[in-house]
């Protein structure tokens, strides 16, 4: 009998659990639940996507908390994003709040965020740019915005009617479900795989019309 590629419903309870045992005791006496409860079925997700949107990696479930001022040791979530971003991230989290689909470039480099302001302000070429946030969005998915600057950029005016746009830090959507259902069983390959399938698109448009970036975004 084939293991249904679903999550297991444990993995939302795992993560409200570790919220409030933030210790290596509680760790170590439920990491078997991680192993088999919240890993493995993501694990055969994976599988089950069958390498179109290219290899992907499981990120460790351990915070690299030296640089941080959060010294919580473990991660509230799993996630899962594609091994090669060049041509744009194809991303999956799994927390307590259920499960995020998102991608695009997290961290554009300093050439790929001028382009895009460019494209911005050009009322010849921000067209495109709106229609294929249209076309994203009836698939569920809105710009990340968590990060974006609290005013314009520099060289661009705060009463920019496009300034929404234009304060982006990120080029990147996201698509947030709370736990449902679908989650469970075999509908969540082909829903995964539609959502991602909307998250290529942006991920060509981006490809299309930003450069290359020259060296790694810091």
């Amino acid at each position: 009998m084939t293991e249904s590629t679903g999550l297991d419903p444990d993995a939302f309870a795992f993560y409200a659990e570790l919220e409030h045992n933030q210790n290596k005791e509680w760790w170590l006496a439920n990491k078997h639940r991680y192993d088999q409860h919240v890993k493995a079925p993501v694990e055969r997700l994976v599988d089950a996507l069958g390498g179109e949107f290219g290899p992907l990696k499981i990120f460790r479930p351990y915070k690299d908390v030296r640089f941080s001022a959060d010294k919580r040791p473990y991660k509230d979530h799993l996630g899962l994003v594609s091994a090669d971003m060049t041509g744009g991230a194809y991303y999956l989290q799994v927390s307590q709040h259920g499960l995020v689909l998102a991608g695009g470039f997290y961290q554009p480099a300093r050439e790929q965020l001028a382009r895009f302001r460019e494209i911005v302000d050009d009322n010849r070429l921000v067209g495109d740019l709106e229609a294929t946030l249209e076309e994203v969005a009836e698939g569920g998915f809105r710009l990340m915005t968590d990060d974006a600057l609290a005013t314009a950029p520099r060289g661009y005016s705060a009463d920019h009617p496009k300034i929404e746009l234009l304060r982006l830090k990120r080029m990147a959507i996201s698509a947030t479900f709370a736990p449902a259902p679908w989650m469970h069983g075999d509908e969540l390959v082909d829903r995964v795989r539609a959502g991602w399938r909307t998250v290529g698109l942006w991920n060509e448009w981006l490809i299309d019309n930003l450069p290359a970036a020259v060296e790694a975004a810091r």
